[in-house]
């Protein structure tokens, strides 16, 4: 009952900002359009929104998964209009304080005891307000500011039970061939992952505590301290922190700020936590971004709220890194190539015209100042392209996407002069070098090496099933002729041969794991080592063989 009342609400306020348009205009029922003329509601509407700000505003009513879902897909200018895409951007999750009586009786239920137990102050009057939660100021016993977010009331209920009917709208559109490519199923999933992720504040903590750790030995970033004892699923207690609103520029400027350090800065802290960490901050907007001021010649930033935070797999990470290499290079094969290869375009796609489209969208962009080049906006336009090539969405690179967005146009914002293309290709280039380094494939090597040798213990029990299945069908059928006879003993002893230098090279493997030889050993003499063995085994194979 509740689900049904719940989809009722949706429509209406689909109807109060005249979007049910929107849903006749769909190819589903497109041709039913006519019947529009027959509702009532139509004939008596007046004060017409813009389709933009009617989705924006339709979207923050609707309450904070319908926001988060708009937030994602503002990522996808490629996907959108220009002015829908536009007034998406602009989506704010900001609604009024629940009651501070209830917030208090919640922060007492989780930690168990009476909030006068638990701080030394605590202000009743919240200093943020979001569609998640809310924040209020605290002090600890031992004289520390912290700040208390805790959760909504019956927030969890409100977001299953509108994940649900978001789900079932987005089946119903798996079926609908010009929304298939979009993946809406895979969307959804990808918001039911973050929106659960996010409401779960001891998930927020322990990402702060590993973002922390991640910079620690650095003092371009800094994290927030969290208090764990008085943290609870909907309960977070972290650090206070004291800095200037990211957007805040007259006040950067009355401290003297160097923004062009600082625009630099969060440039590098973006592809450290991309490249570096595979961990990164995923919902990097202004209010969530302070600028340190204690050192105005050498800028740092603060980073709150941790809720949505992203990762990457060593796939996803090459190719970006590639994908942005080759766009520094303006190697637009190159570009073509890793679309098809990374599965983004089909791989019936001709690379040549794939080629030849993204060069006639990025090479007027390239004739401009680096300085004048947007790097976001030109992944967008060559997104546009790869939508005539039938590009799928990546719902694993949304938030990637969308925090590329932002740190462009923070930095850009700070200091209008940023050369994000300069600023990242050293960065990446020496990532690259890094990860391909010897040194690397080494270290990659012996990771593996008890992996190997787990397996080698099952070598006995193949060979013998493989030498049982060999003189129960296949010998057979080859002892009619000598010549057979002879063939199949040979096959069976060089069989045998290259399995016993296979389980003896796994167990010289196993030894160096094991650290029975010294590394210094390994570096400098295993390749050779390795084929001068593998040399001997095809010696005496060949000579068996004769």
């Amino acid at each position: 009952m509740k689900k049904m009342l719940r989809f009722i609400y949706i429509n209406y306020i689909l109807l109060k900002y005249g979007l049910d348009n929107l849903v006749w205009s769909t190819p589903l029922l497109r041709p039913l359009k006519i019947l529009i003329i027959f509702f009532p509601w139509r004939w008596f509407r007046n004060n017409e929104r813009p389709t933009g700000i009617a989705i924006r505003e339709a979207l923050e009513e609707l309450g904070p998964i319908f926001v988060k879902f708009g937030q994602l897909l503002s990522t996808r200018q490629d996907l959108l209009p220009d002015d829908i895409a536009s007034e998406l951007t602009k989506l704010q999750d900001k609604v009024p304080p629940f009651a501070s009586s209830i917030a208090k009786d919640m922060i007492e239920k989780s930690l168990n005891q009476p909030i006068e137990a638990l701080f030394k102050e605590f202000d009743l009057t919240p200093i943020a307000s979001a569609s998640i939660s809310q924040v209020h100021r605290a002090t600890l016993f031992n004289g520390k500011e912290v700040v208390v977010k805790v959760l909504r009331p019956n927030l969890r209920q409100q977001i299953k039970q509108d994940l649900g009917l978001l789900e079932s709208f987005a089946k119903a559109l798996q079926h609908v061939r010009s929304f298939k490519r979009f993946k809406p199923l895979e969307i959804v999933h990808e918001i039911r992952s973050t929106l659960l992720d996010e409401i779960d504040l001891l998930k927020e903590a322990a990402n702060a505590s590993q973002l922390k750790r991640n910079f620690s030995n650095q003092n371009i970033l800094y994290v927030p301290e969290v208090y764990w004892d008085y943290c609870r699923k909907d309960v977070l207690v972290i650090e206070r922190i004291e800095g200037v609103r990211i957007s805040d520029i007259d006040t950067l400027n009355a401290h003297h700020m160097n923004l062009k350090c600082l625009a630099e800065r969060g440039v590098e802290i973006f592809f450290t936590q991309v490249f570096r960490d595979c961990f990164f901050h995923a919902d990097m907007h202004p209010g969530n971004i302070f600028a340190d001021t204690q050192n105005p010649s050498n800028p740092g930033y603060i980073a709150v709220d941790f809720g949505i935070m992203g990762t990457l797999d060593p796939i996803d990470q090459r190719y970006l890194a590639e994908n942005f290499l080759a766009f520094f290079e303006r190697d637009y094969r190159r570009v073509a190539t890793l679309h098809i290869e990374s599965g983004w375009v089909p791989k019936h796609t001709s690379i040549g015209a794939f080629e030849s489209a993204i060069r006639t969208v990025c090479e007027p962009i390239f004739e401009k100042p680096l300085k004048n080049i947007s790097f976001a906006q030109t992944l967008l336009r060559l997104f546009q392209v790869a939508r005539k090539f039938d590009m799928e969405i990546q719902p694993q690179l949304l938030l990637l996407q969308k925090t590329l967005v932002s740190v462009e146009g923070l930095g850009r914002q700070l200091y209008p002069d940023l050369d994000l293309w300069t600023t990242a290709k050293p960065f990446l280039e020496k990532w690259l070098k890094d990860h391909y380094s010897p040194k690397k494939m080494l270290r990659t090597i012996k990771q593996k090496i008890p992996k190997w040798a787990n397996e080698a213990i099952e070598i006995p029990d193949t060979l013998h099933e493989a030498l049982q299945y060999w003189q129960s069908h296949v010998r057979p059928y080859m002892q009619h002729t000598a010549s057979q006879k002879v063939k199949a003993n040979a096959l069976t002893t060089r069989s045998v041969a290259y399995i016993s230098l296979g389980c003896t090279l796994i167990l010289t493997a196993t030894m160096i794991g094991l650290h029975t030889l010294p590394e210094i050993f390994l570096a400098h003499w295993g390749l050779p080592l390795s084929g001068l063995c593998a040399a001997i085994g095809v010696f005496c194979l060949r000579r068996k063989a004769g």
